[in-house]
């Protein structure tokens, strides 16, 4: 996207506004927003500063998408003549894919919302009979392989497998950095989508997520992931953090795998948000090694807060070497660097 002022003839891209930079934009009278795509020419009245807001901002994301407010200033802050303290003016012709940069959405079509349907008919189909041989098998996996469970994961990564076939294909790069099946590890990646769940299960690795409790009660699904050993986690509940990472370490140290998505919750444009230390203070703590996986392409097909449709497109996986440390802040760093370096160039 261009942000361009009437009164300058060059575009404005990729500035981060403070004070004295957002009272150069209040010279303009207008500000044209116009995307290169040909959409219509929107506009916004003079921007305005004062001493009680001294740190006025703007986000000019495309009208075209109707899932996300094109300008991020609330009707009630308008009236006032005031605007949010922090925000940035992005653009298209910024530093092109990187890690700051979000991904433009394929507009809704009915065809999208009919493979949604499509998709969950798939998914519960194939669920309900491969949940019947993981109940059958459970009692033997609880028997002899009570930490792992690589049969449940097996029969998770035969449903994901099945239930993705259709819709799009997945390109894995990098399978030979993945630890030995036995090796216990953390595995940490970016957060797009709900298919990137699917997607992931499809690599056949023994490692628990840590999913909200609530989706514990799906049926099926829900089921399913008790099975599996999939780690329950309450939300801005500080015991239940506590204990998710207790479990976690127990876990490893029990020969086990666990993944986690550093971000906390999906990115709703692509960009790659900041990294928790939860996962890396495990690692650390475990000596376990932190094995970064980027995925691409999972937000476009299902975007976040669009769980009900499914556009035509194609994932990319991309498995890089393990990192090992016992620091938790270089960890994190390195894994966030190296996970923003390939999305930078996608």
């Amino acid at each position: 996207m261009e942000v361009t002022p009437l009164s300058s003839p060059s575009p404005i891209h990729g500035l981060h506004l403070r004070h004295k930079e957002a009272r150069f934009l209040a010279v303009a009278s207008t500000l044209y927003l116009r995307t290169h795509r040909g959409t219509t020419t929107y506009k916004h009245p003079i921007l305005r500063t004062s001493h009680n807001a001294p740190q006025c901002s703007l986000r000019a994301i495309s009208k075209k998408h109707e899932n996300v407010a094109w300008l991020s200033v609330s009707p009630k802050l308008h009236v006032q003549n005031k605007f949010p303290r922090d925000v940035v003016v992005r653009s298209e012709l910024t530093a092109a894919g990187s890690a700051g940069d979000g991904y433009f959405l394929p507009e809704l079509k009915v065809e999208s919302k009919v493979r949604g349907v499509c998709f969950y008919v798939v998914t519960a189909f194939c669920a309900i009979f491969l949940f019947m041989m993981m109940l059958v098998g459970h009692p033997s996996v609880l028997l002899f392989d009570r930490y792992r469970r690589k049969f449940h994961h097996f029969i998770a990564k035969v449903w994901a497998t099945l239930t993705v076939a259709p819709f799009y294909k997945i390109k894995f790069e990098g399978l030979e950095n993945l630890p030995p099946p036995d090796t216990p590890a953390v595995y940490v990646s970016n957060h797009q989508s709900f298919l990137d769940i699917y997607t992931l299960l499809t690599l056949g690795r023994s490692f628990k997520f840590i999913s909200k409790t609530g989706i514990f009660l799906f049926p099926i699904i829900g089921w399913a992931m008790f099975l599996l050993g999939i780690i329950p986690l309450k939300r801005m509940d500080s015991r239940s953090q506590l204990d998710c990472l207790k479990r976690c370490m127990d876990l490893i140290k029990k020969g086990a795998s666990v993944f986690f998505f550093p971000e906390g919750t999906r990115s709703k444009d692509g960009r790659l948000g900041t990294f928790k230390k939860g996962a890396f203070s495990v690692a650390a703590k475990t000596n376990a090694p932190v094995v970064p996986i980027t995925l691409i392409g999972t937000g476009q097909i299902m975007p976040a807060g669009k769980e009900g449709i499914v556009n035509i497109g194609s994932v990319k996986v991309v498995i890089h070497k393990p990192i090992v440390g016992k620091d938790p802040d270089m960890l994190c760093k390195e894994a966030r660097k190296t996970i923003a370096s390939v999305l930078t160039q996608s």
